[in-house]
C-alpha cells in the first residue's frame, strides 16, 4: 500500500510502498476512503508529541471501508462503510464501561500511538466499541472532516460546556475545530463570536453565520468581546492550545461562565500562566477535552443528516497523499480558512 511517511522532523513525508497492515484479533482492516489533515498532526510533524517514534505514519481523521475483520469481530464485514473516532478504547475498563471511552487507560490513538491514515489502508482495533457506521448519504469527505475537530467540538459543547440556547459561546480561534465549534454552536441555537487574528478567516466565519467576529490584533479582543456579548460569554472555546488566547478565553467569560480547553497544548505551551483571580472572582470552571466517545457519534450524525447543520463548507482542500506535507507546513503560520482532506491516495 501507499502510504506518507514521516521520517524526519519538520521535513517532507515520504511516499512509500508499505505491507498492508496486519488484521488485530479484535479489529478490522480499512480501506481509506479520505483522511483529514489536522493541527494534531502538525504536532507530530513537528516532534512535539511525545508519543511519535520515527519512521511513522500520521493520519488520525478517517473514514473507510471495512476490508479484513478479526476472528473477535462480531459487528462489521467486509463492506461496511465506517468511522472511527481518533481514540480507540478498550471497551472493557471502568472508565469505558462509565461511557468515558476517552480516559480509557490502554487507548490506541492510530496517528500518534501506532500507524495513521496517511495511507491506503489502516488497521483499527477494538472494532466492536469503536467503529460507526455512516450514512450512506455522506460524503467520505465529510465524513473525515468530522474525524478530530468536529466531534472534538460537539462533545466540548454538548458533553462539557453544555451550552443552552440563546448563550453567546466566545470561539479562540477559526481552524478547522473552531469554525466547528462556531457553526455547532449556532445549530444549538447560541449566539457566536469568532476571535481570531487573520481577517480572510473571520470574514469566512460571519460569512457561515457567526453573530459576530474580532480582529485580535486590532485593539485589546477581551474588552470588545465582553462589550458585544453584554458582560462576557456564557461559555469560551480556546481552541489553538496557547496560552495568550487561554488566558483571553477565561478573561472574556460572564461570571458562572464555563471554558473548554478544546486546542492541544504542546511545547512552549504545555504549562501556562493563567489568570485565577478572574477563576475564583468569577466562580468560573474550566473544562478539558480530547476526543469524543464513539457512543456519540449518533447523536451528531443524526444533527447532520437532519440538515440542522452543514458542514460542508470546512472542506477548502481536496487534495492528494503527496500534498499533505504541504498542509503540515501551512500550520507555522496562521493557516488559510477551512481544511484540507486527503481522498486521493494513489498520488
Amino acid at each position: 500500500m501507499k502510504a506518507a511517511v514521516l521520517t524526519e522532523y519538520r521535513a517532507p513525508l515520504s511516499v512509500q510502498d508499505l505491507p498492508d497492515p496486519v488484521c488485530p484479533e479484535d479489529g478490522v482492516v480499512l480501506e481509506v476512503l479520505a483522511c483529514g489533515v489536522c493541527r494534531s498532526d502538525w504536532h507530530a510533524w513537528t516532534g512535539t508529541d511525545p508519543d511519535i517514534v520515527l519512521p511513522h505514519v500520521p493520519g488520525h481523521e478517517y473514514c473507510g471501508i471495512v476490508v479484513e475483520t478479526g476472528a473477535r469481530v462480531t459487528r462489521w464485514s467486509p463492506g461496511d462503510r465506517v468511522i472511527a473516532p481518533f481514540i480507540l478504547a478498550c471497551g472493557q475498563c471502568p472508565a469505558c464501561q462509565s461511557g468515558n471511552q476517552t480516559t480509557c487507560p490502554t487507548q490506541v490513538v492510530p496517528g500518534f500511538t501506532v500507524a495513521g491514515a496517511f495511507a491506503e489502508r489502516i488497521a483499527v482495533a477494538h472494532a466492536d466499541v469503536n467503529l460507526t457506521r455512516l450514512p450512506a448519504s455522506m460524503d467520505p469527505a465529510l465524513a473525515a472532516a468530522l474525524g478530530c475537530r468536529v466531534t472534538t467540538a460537539w462533545h466540548a459543547l454538548t458533553g462539557r460546556a453544555a451550552l443552552k440556547p440563546g448563550e453567546w459561546l466566545a470561539v479562540w480561534g477559526t481552524g478547522g475545530v473552531g469554525l466547528s465549534a462556531m457553526l455547532l454552536g449556532r445549530a444549538l441555537g447560541a449566539r457566536v463570536a469568532v476571535v481570531d487574528v487573520v481577517g480572510e478567516k473571520l470574514d469566512h466565519a460571519q460569512d457561515l453565520g457567526a453573530d459576530a467576529a474580532i480582529d485580535a490584533s486590532k485593539g485589546d479582543p477581551v474588552a470588545h468581546l465582553r462589550e458585544i456579548t453584554g458582560g462576557g460569554a456564557h461559555v469560551a472555546v480556546e481552541a489553538l492550545g496557547i496560552a495568550e488566547t487561554t488566558r483571553n478565553a477565561l478573561l472574556s467569560l460572564r461570571k458562572l461562565g464555563r471554558m473548554v480547553q478544546v486546542g492541544m497544548p504542546a511545547g512552549s505551551h504545555v504549562t501556562m500562566p493563567l489568570p485565577m483571580d478572574a477563576v475564583y472572582s468569577g466562580q468560573l470552571a474550566i473544562y478539558g477535552t480530547r476526543g469524543m466517545p464513539a457512543h456519540r457519534y449518533p447523536s451528531l450524525l443524526s444533527l447532520i443528516e437532519g440538515g440542522q447543520v452543514d458542514l460542508n463548507p470546512l472542506i477548502a482542500r481536496r487534495i492528494g497523499l503527496s500534498q499533505a506535507s504541504n498542509e503540515l507546513a501551512a500550520f507555522d503560520a496562521p493557516a488559510p480558512p477551512g481544511v484540507a482532506v486527503i481522498t486521493d491516495f494513489s498520488s
